[in-house]
């Protein structure tokens, strides 16, 4: 619930009161606190202070075939309390596509933790998006660790992806750990994509139903590397190796991804 300046009002002290409480309460996890979080509840570009953004068209190693902007307004805005990251079909220097992808490395990461992010995704042949994790410290891809919360390909609709790509295990030698969950109206209703990072695993949930977990096991950098500060990445790709592997429908454009807010929490005896 977002609730404006000239709404305040109307509500009076006990109304006030009651929506502190639920607010607050909506913002709590067990036994976590809070440590980040964008509620997106301004207007306009995305908060500096918390997000950068990649720049550019070269494909980013998937053969996607949009341009990244920056501090572009139609690719990336906050307005009515969501963070809307907008895929469109138009010329940018040599691409015909463009969106964008934000992330909090340089700006914030953390080791070990729960992230939630509520969100909509969109819809559409050759649409990607995702919610993923990578190494502050990456200087290696994917020996460094990759944790993918979520991805959906839109030629496949309503199934969501969870994986972790490292060394030994990666979709390069197709050895990834993956799994996935079908949401049928992950494009037409908002859900809560979770993931739970500790030392020993890491679980994935969509609106507190788990459908991933990997283990520590082996004990090894080569298996799990998720021993170090991670930064978050939001971004609607186009087309590419995977997204694009059954083409790009062009009649879907342009396509918004919603997302309500993104929140860290640890544990409050960290």
């Amino acid at each position: 619930m977002k609730v404006g300046i000239k709404n305040w009002g109307k509500l009076g002290i006990s109304g006030i009161l009651l929506f502190s409480l639920s607010y607050c309460t909506s913002k709590s996890i067990s036994g976590k606190q809070l440590i980040w979080s964008d509620e997106f509840n301004y207007n306009g570009l995305p908060d500096s202070s918390k997000w950068n953004y990649d720049v550019g068209g070269d494909g980013y190693g998937n053969n996607e075939a949009q341009f990244y902007t920056k501090d572009r307004l139609e690719n990336a805005r906050v307005e009515k309390g969501n963070l809307i990251i907008e895929a469109r079909k138009e010329d940018w220097k040599m691409n015909k596509y463009t969106s964008a992808r934000l992330l909090t490395k340089g700006k914030f990461s953390f080791q070990y933790g729960t992230v939630e992010v509520r969100a909509k995704l969109p819809e559409g042949r050759g649409t990607w998006p995702a919610i993923w994790m990578m190494s502050e410290n990456m200087k290696k891809w994917p020996d460094d660790g990759e944790l993918d919360i979520i991805e959906h390909v839109g030629f496949n609709p309503g199934f969501i992806h969870a994986s972790v790509h490292t060394k030994k295990y990666n979709h390069i030698q197709g050895t990834q750990k993956t799994d996935t969950l079908i949401v049928k109206d992950a494009s037409e209703k908002f859900h809560v994509y979770k993931a739970d990072w500790k030392p020993e695993k890491i679980d994935v949930y969509i609106d507190d139903q788990k459908f991933f977990t990997y283990e520590n096991k082996e004990k090894t950098y080569e298996a799990w590397p998720f021993d170090q500060p991670a930064f978050i990445i939001l971004n609607l790709a186009v087309g590419g190796f995977w997204g694009g592997k059954e083409g790009i429908d062009n009649s879907v454009f342009p396509q918004k991804y919603y997302i309500d807010y993104v929140r860290v929490y640890q544990n409050k005896n960290k």
